[in-house]
């Protein structure tokens, strides 16, 4: 494991390895050098909104995961989201990081969204990898950024739990069609659904196509369009048919 290294080595290679623990003048010097602008109302709203990307990640990833949404309204309280912050002793309401700063100037200086992915040691000595992305408003300034560190010296059995389903998620998994088009989705999804029904012998040979119909609006593949016409040409029914058993599932459903 590489020794903790200070961000202003002297070599090109120390400075690969950077300290979160660096929030000191240079936070105040490179923050200085960002145009304060009033923030509208809407730049809160998209800042809001990406607060269950934080939380989505956090549980996709695990614990070992420190997702950070930084507002750039007030640097000095720009934590403003985070999950599983145990990983740098952090909170909502810390300040930014000056080498988040630096991604943030990188990534005005180029034509991307993201930085590049670097390396970084928390407080506690862990090695971080991560990666910073810009949050942009209507007018295409950059008003925040989502941080994401990944803990790498954390425990490989935490790793390794995070990512293993279950018995009862085992059980509970569902298949997805990964289609290549619209078309292709509705037809796998029309396809599996008729062998599911014709699989079910609970449903008479009579019932099958109504059947079919109510389980496919079930899974929403009629917000698709067309969808109608493929799957009345599908179960080789009329889509007035279709439209027949759409409503009386809607009916059932208490739906108007």
């Amino acid at each position: 494991m590489a020794q903790k290294l200070n961000r202003m080595g002297n070599s090109k290679e120390d400075r690969r390895v950077v300290s979160t623990e660096n929030f000191g003048s240079e936070v105040m010097v490179e923050s200085d050098l960002i145009e304060p602008r009033a923030f509208s109302e809407h730049d809160y709203i998209i800042l809001r909104s990406y607060e269950a990307v934080v939380d989505g990640l956090a549980a996709l990833i695990g614990p070992f995961c420190e997702i950070v949404l930084h507002s750039l309204a007030d640097l000095n309280t720009s934590a403003i989201k985070i999950a599983n912050g145990e990983n740098t002793g952090r909170k909502v309401g810390s300040p930014i990081t000056d080498l988040a700063l630096r991604m943030l100037r990188d990534i005005e200086g180029s034509e991307r969204n993201f930085s590049r992915a670097y390396f970084t040691r928390a407080k506690g000595g862990d090695l971080m990898k991560s990666i910073t992305i810009a949050i942009r408003n209507g007018d295409n300034d950059i008003i925040g950024l989502l941080c994401i560190n990944i803990n790498l010296d954390a425990p490989f059995s935490q790793i390794l739990q995070s990512f293993m389903p279950t018995d009862e998620a085992k059980q509970a998994a569902s298949s997805v069609n990964f289609a290549s088009d619209v078309d292709e989705l509705v037809d796998q999804t029309v396809e599996r659904t008729i062998e599911e029904i014709n699989a079910d012998k609970n449903v008479s040979n009579n019932a099958k196509n109504r059947q079919i119909v109510m389980e496919l609006f079930d899974k929403g593949i009629f917000d698709i369009k067309d969808a109608i016409n493929r799957v009345a040409d599908r179960l080789n029914i009329s889509k007035h048919t279709v439209y027949l058993y759409i409503r009386q599932r809607k009916t059932e459903d208490g739906e108007k």
